[in-house]
C-alpha cells in the first residue's frame, strides 16, 4: 500500500512561523511535524510515500531527502500553485497505480496506527466503496463536526442520520482512485464536495478514533502539543 502526505498549504493561521518555514517542518516534540507521520508509516510497513508541496516546498525536499533515514522511500509532487486537497491528490494519482491509498494531512498530529490502513483499503474494494475516513471527537474550534457516523460505520450527512453523532474528519483517509477520476489534473479542487457526494451515494465509510488527535493549525496549538510531547 502507498501513502500521501499533504504538505502544500501556506499555513496562514500559523504566521509568522510559516513565513520562512513550511508548516510540516515546524518542530513539535523535538522533530518536524511531518517526521511523526513518516515514522508511523515506516513502523506500519507503508514505505512508499509521496509528499506534495507548494509554499517553500524545496525546504521540504532538502529536509527529508529520499526518506531513507526515516525508513521510507519518498517521492515528491511539486505544485506551482497550491491545488487544494483533492487537486493535489489528483495531480499525484498515477503514483498509486490504480490501487486504494492512504492520505494524511501534514498539519495534524495523531496517534492512530497506519497499520490498519491496508484492511480499510481491502474493505473498500470488497464493498465497492470510494472512501474511508477516520473520524474524531469535535475539537473546541470545530464543535459542529463534519459528518455523522452510525454504529455500522456508515457516514452520513446531518439530514441522513439525525440520531447519529456528528464527528470531525481527522484529515486521515483511505481512498479509491475512482473518487478523483473526474478531476482535471493541475486545477485546484477541494476534497469536501467529493466526500459529500460519496456520502450521499452511500459510498463512504468511517471509524471513530478515540485516541489523541490535534489539528496543529495555530501557534498556540503547536506550543500546547509540544509541551505535551516533551513533558
Amino acid at each position: 500500500m502507498r501513502a500521501m502526505i499533504l504538505a502544500a498549504g501556506r499555513g496562514e493561521r500559523m504566521r509568522p512561523l510559516t513565513d520562512t518555514t513550511p508548516k510540516p517542518l515546524l518542530h513539535v516534540g523535538g522533530q518536524p511535524l511531518i517526521v511523526w507521520h513518516l515514522q508511523r508509516l515506516a513502523r506500519a510497513g507503508i514505505k512508499e510515500v509521496i509528499i506534495n508541496h507548494a509554499w517553500l516546498g524545496q525546504q521540504i525536499e532538502d529536509a527529508l531527502g529520499d526518506g531513507r533515514r526515516h525508513g521510507v522511500d519518498i517521492s515528491y509532487s511539486a505544485e506551482m500553485q497550491a491545488l487544494e486537497t483533492a487537486g493535489g491528490i489528483a495531480q499525484a494519482l498515477d503514483f498509486f497505480r490504480n490501487q486504494p491509498f492512504l492520505v494524511i494531512n501534514g498539519d495534524i498530529w495523531c496517534d492512530w496506527d497506519p497499520a490498519h490502513a491496508p484492511a480499510m483499503a481491502a474493505d473498500l474494494k470488497l464493498r465497492g466503496k470510494l472512501a474511508w475516513l477516520l473520524m474524531v471527537d469535535n475539537p473546541p474550534q470545530h464543535p459542529a463536526g463534519d459528518f455523522r457516523l452510525d454504529d455500522s460505520g456508515n457516514l452520513g450527512l446531518e439530514y441522513d442520520m439525525p440520531c447519529s453523532p456528528a464527528l470531525t474528519f481527522s484529515g486521515i483517509g483511505v481512498y479509491d482512485p475512482a473518487l478523483f477520476q473526474d478531476l482535471e489534473r493541475g486545477r485546484p479542487a477541494a476534497l469536501a464536495p467529493l466526500l459529500r457526494q460519496a456520502i450521499r451515494h452511500k459510498q463512504a465509510t468511517g471509524s471513530h478514533h478515540d485516541g489523541q488527535w490535534v489539528d496543529v493549525g495555530t501557534p498556540e496549538r503547536l506550543a500546547a502539543l509540544d509541551r505535551r510531547l516533551v513533558g
